[in-house]
């Protein structure tokens, strides 16, 4: 069952600091609008369904629409993405595990869209510089396997391609808003894609503190087989520099800030699912 929400992420820039408003916005023709623990009207729900979605782990007022997201494509540069309305309850921060400590920025344990290490997931797109992509992200059963879906469409139009979901890296921004991943060698990501082509490319975003513009980053590319769940594993080396600040520094892992999975580059129709997202360590 695909769920609609009717949020627009819109982006506020201000003095030292970014806010984003979640807007409740209903649609047309949208006579019904589902919350966790509901279930739909005219379709019925398993138990395994119907139990994930009553503790939060499918569904919920997380699961939205972005097909209006002002956004770029690694979010603001140097800021934490927020979020306004409706938000999960969530445990106070020593409850939960820095990603440094073990490397895991999550393993959908907690309820969309908190991660299991205490960050948040969110979506963007390149609508913000005149492109017309648009996706949306959702919590959900998939194959077999409980992941966030990123659904979308990716456009070229007016300098435009990409859509992409990501969280920032640091538990606490209070303290300090980058991690050190220094004693880690790379990305390791559980992912399935479904679509119309044997394989896809999709690409991991990288930001840290050398990525100065929004549109720096650290990218690598990964490709993976159409309908079967993949484990993919991509070393630090295989990430490179684009955009200002980035192009001129090697990666440096101690001071990242935030990570993103990305459709990018392609005209295509995406629907890529997460079921887990870690660092590693080959010792």
């Amino acid at each position: 069952m695909k769920l609609r929400f009717n949020s627009i992420f819109l982006v506020a820039a201000m003095a030292g600091s970014e806010a984003f408003q979640v807007l409740d916005t209903p649609r047309k023709n949208n006579a019904c609008r589902l919350h966790a623990g509901s279930e739909s009207a005219d379709t019925g729900e398993n138990e395994a369904m119907s139990f994930l979605r009553k503790i939060g782990k499918v569904g919920g007022v997380a699961n939205v629409d972005f097909t209006n997201v002002m956004g770029v494509d690694e979010g603001p540069a140097g800021k934490t993405i927020g979020g306004g309305g409706t938000k999960p309850m969530r445990k106070a921060k020593s409850a939960y595990t820095a990603v440094t400590v073990d490397g895991l920025v999550d393993d959908l344990s907690e309820p969309f869209p908190v991660s299991s290490s205490g960050t948040q997931w969110a979506g963007f797109t390149d609508q913000v510089m005149g492109g017309r992509s648009s996706g949306s992200i959702t919590r959900e059963v998939m194959d077999g396997k409980l992941a966030n879906v990123l659904r979308g469409k990716v456009s070229l139009e007016n300098n435009g391609g990409f859509v992409q979901m990501a969280t920032d890296l640091a538990l606490d921004p209070s303290v300090s808003r980058t991690v050190d991943m220094s004693n880690y060698d790379g990305v390791e990501l559980e992912v399935i894609y479904k679509g119309d082509r044997e394989q896809e490319d999709f690409n991991i975003h990288l930001k840290n503190d050398n990525c100065d513009r929004q549109f720096s980053s650290y990218r690598g590319t990964f490709s993976i087989p159409n309908g079967e769940w993949t484990t993919v594993r991509m070393p630090f080396s295989d990430f490179i520099g684009k955009g200002p600040g980035a192009e001129e520094a090697p990666f440096d892992p101690s001071t990242l800030r935030r990570i993103g999975v990305v459709a990018i580059g392609r005209e295509m129709e995406v629907t890529l699912g997460l079921a887990g997202l870690k660092f590693y360590s080959v010792l």
